[in-house]
C-alpha cells in the first residue's frame, strides 16, 4: 500500500520550511484578525484572550527573531577553563521572551504615534493593519536571516525536548513526593486558567448610567455645547441637537420627551403652570453607543423665561412626563416672542 503524500509538499518551499515558532506567530496574527473583525466574534471573550498576546508579545517576538536569528548559548557547553562557553552569539530563551515583551510595549505605541499623524488616525482597523503588517514583515526578515545560517546555528524552539521532559516529569515521577507535587501543579494551572477565563467571560460591571445633553451646530458644521438660542419666535423653528450616550452595560430602549413649560419658582420650589409637548424621540442603543438627533423646535406659547425641557426615559414615558419621574433631564431657559413684538 502506498503512503499518502505529505500535503506540505504542495506548498512553496519558503512557506514549507518556515520555522514552527514563526508559523505560530503568523497564526496568532490571523486568529486575532478573525476574532476582531468577523461579525459575531468581535464582542466575545476570544477577542481579549487573543488580543493581549497580539499586542503585548507577538510584534516584539517577531522583531527579536529578526534581530537574533542564531541559536543562543547552551548551558551545557563549557570551555577548557571550566567556564561557560561564549561561542554562541545569540540570546537564550528567557532573554528572548523578556525582550519580546519589552519590544512589543515599545513598538505598538510607536506605531500608534505614527498613525496619529496619518488620515486614518488611531482606530481599531488601522491599528490592526499596522501591527499585523509590522509582524508579518519582521517574520519574513527573521525567516530569511535564519536560512542564511548553517542549520546547526539557527534558533529553533526546542518544543520536542520540552514535551518529552514534561511527559517524564508528569507521568514518570522519580518519587511519590514528585507525583504529589505534579498533581498540585496541574490543579493550580487549571484553577488559574479557569479564574482568568471567568474574569474575561464575566467581567465585573462598572458604573451604569446614561448621558443626556444638548448641542448646537456652529458655522463650520461641528457640534458644540455652546451658542444655545435664548430668544425664540412663536411658530418659527430653532435648531438643536439632542444626544444620548449609553453606559448601562446593556442595550436600552430610550424615549426623549421635549416640553416647553411656563414655571413659577418660589421658596426653592418650581411649579409648572402651563406646558406644551413639542417632540418625542425614540431610539435603541447598545452599550457604549452614542446617538445624536438634529431637530427643530417651534414654540407654541410666548413669555419670558420659559423652560425648554428634555426628559429621558428608559422605555416608554409615563402618561404625564415631568422632571420628577424622568431618568435624566436637561433644560434651557428661553424667551418666546410673537411676530408683532419682533417686528416692533
Amino acid at each position: 500500500m502506498s503512503e499518502r503524500p505529505d500535503w506540505r509538499l504542495y506548498l512553496p518551499e519558503p512557506i514549507r520550511t518556515l520555522p514552527a515558532d514563526l508559523v505560530a506567530t503568523l497564526a496568532v496574527v490571523a486568529v486575532t484578525l478573525v476574532a476582531t473583525l468577523v461579525p459575531g466574534l468581535e464582542e466575545t471573550p476570544l477577542r481579549v484572550v487573543i488580543g493581549l498576546p497580539f499586542v503585548l508579545f507577538v510584534p516584539g517576538y517577531a522583531l527579536i527573531a529578526a534581530l537574533f536569528p542564531e541559536r543562543g548559548p547552551e548551558t551545557d557547553e563549557w570551555d577548557d577553563d571550566g567556564g561557560q562557553s561564549d561561542d554562541e552569539e545569540g540570546i537564550d530563551g528567557i532573554e528572548r521572551v523578556a525582550l519580546s515583551f519589552g519590544t512589543s510595549i515599545a513598538v505598538v505605541p510607536l506605531l500608534g504615534l505614527v498613525l496619529n499623524f496619518t488620515p486614518w488616525g488611531i482606530r481599531l482597523v488601522p491599528i490592526l493593519v499596522a501591527v499585523s503588517g509590522f509582524t508579518v514583515v519582521a517574520v519574513g526578515v527573521a525567516a530569511s536571516r535564519r536560512r542564511q545560517l548553517p542549520e546547526d546555528e539557527r534558533f529553533a524552539v526546542p518544543y520536542r525536548d520540552w514535551t518529552a521532559t514534561a511527559r517524564t516529569e508528569l507521568f514518570e515521577p522519580e518519587t511519590q513526593t514528585d507525583a504529589m507535587l505534579n498533581v498540585v501543579l496541574a490543579v493550580s494551572v487549571v484553577l488559574a486558567m479557569g479564574s482568568v477565563g471567568y474574569a474575561v467571560a464575566v467581567p465585573k460591571d462598572g458604573e451604569s448610567f446614561s448621558e443626556l445633553y444638548l448641542l448646537t451646530e456652529n458655522d463650520e458644521g461641528e457640534l458644540v455645547a455652546d451658542g444655545y438660542p435664548e430668544t425664540l419666535v412663536r411658530g418659527e423653528p430653532a435648531s438643536l441637537v439632542v444626544g444620548i450616550g449609553n453606559q448601562e452595560q446593556q442595550s436600552v430602549n430610550y424615549t426623549t420627551v421635549v416640553l416647553l413649560q411656563r414655571v413659577e419658582v418660589k421658596n426653592n420650589s418650581t411649579t409648572v403652570l402651563e406646558e406644551d409637548r413639542l417632540k418625542t424621540f425614540t431610539t435603541r442603543l447598545a452599550h457604549n453607543e452614542t446617538w445624536h438627533r438634529p431637530h427643530q423646535i417651534r414654540p407654541t406659547m410666548t413669555g419670558e423665561r420659559l423652560r425648554l425641557t428634555y426628559l429621558l426615559y428608559k422605555g416608554p414615558p409615563p402618561a404625564s412626563p415631568s422632571t420628577e419621574n424622568a431618568y435624566r433631564e436637561v433644560h434651557l431657559w428661553v424667551s418666546v416672542q410673537n411676530d408683532a413684538a419682533t417686528e416692533a
